[in-house]
């Protein structure tokens, strides 16, 4: 009997998740493979991959997250690459679209891609409006037809014709406010150096009137306040990270 080839390959990765990682990781086993690259966890997450039998890989961030996604892309044998976040879930709906998707009997073969639909649950409220209420990634692609690119924020840039898939990957950021305000204290500083390194410059108006624009845009006009207090936390601190950014890319380019 010959054994099926393997098709769909799951990517994680990781960074001291020991409280998500195996939801995240059950959510996935429905893949031929999943590989797991750890950003040198302190905690028991390398451990419990591998309990479960899965392939992890020791690999430093070093503050660029394409870097390490394209070296979790390096690590797959599959066909298709999944690349899923340890706070966020594949529910049993988008699993179904997917397989059906990539097998050899639903495949379309000039698609080289899919953007997935992400439904973000904060502190139990789903967010349906604001700036993340109709966001769309590229997480589904073959392995061969691109790379990641930028350092936070980063892109998965796929040659050819692009999908999109009907169901939504859950995501469970921040577990409180003191941990959303710690994360976007490290991307923003990511961000401006990236930002400085381009050239790109910024002016005092810049500063000030970004992140005012920013709010009034998500809160009002793409409705963040139908989300509750959650969207409004939401709408505040995603203005302060466009401050942040812009903050400490005037700080850089002062120190020139």
């Amino acid at each position: 009997m010959i054994k099926d080839k393997i098709i769909l390959s799951a990517v994680v990765l990781t960074k001291d998740e020991e409280k998500h990682i195996v939801d995240c990781l059950e959510s996935i086993s429905f893949c031929d493979e999943i590989i797991v690259i750890d950003d040198n966890s302190q905690d028991r997450t390398v451990e419990i991959a591998k309990k479960m039998g899965l392939k992890s890989f020791a690999h430093s961030l070093n503050n660029d997250f394409s870097e390490q996604r394209n070296f979790g892309l390096s690590k797959s044998s599959c066909e298709w690459v999944l690349f899923v976040d340890a706070d966020e879930r594949i529910p049993e709906n988008l699993k179904k679209e997917i397989t059906s998707l990539i097998s050899s009997s639903g495949r379309d073969i000039k698609v080289n891609g899919y953007f997935l639909m992400r439904q973000d649950v904060l502190w139990g409220k789903k967010l349906e409006h604001g700036e993340v209420g109709n966001i769309k990634l590229l997480r589904l692609a073959r392995k061969d037809f691109g790379r990641w690119e930028g350092k936070v924020h980063e892109t998965w840039n796929i040659n050819g014709k692009m999908g999109s898939l009907k169901n939504a990957i859950l995501h469970y950021p921040h577990e409180n406010v003191s941990e959303f305000l710690k994360e976007i204290n490290y991307y923003t500083t990511i961000r401006a150096s990236e930002l400085h390194k381009s050239s790109i410059t910024v002016s005092w108006y810049d500063i000030l009137l970004y992140p005012i624009g920013k709010f009034i845009l998500n809160y009002f006009f793409k409705l963040g306040f139908l989300d509750g207090i959650p969207g409004l936390i939401v709408a505040i601190i995603m203005s302060f990270h466009s401050f942040l950014v812009r903050g400490k890319l005037w700080q850089l380019q002062n120190k020139s």
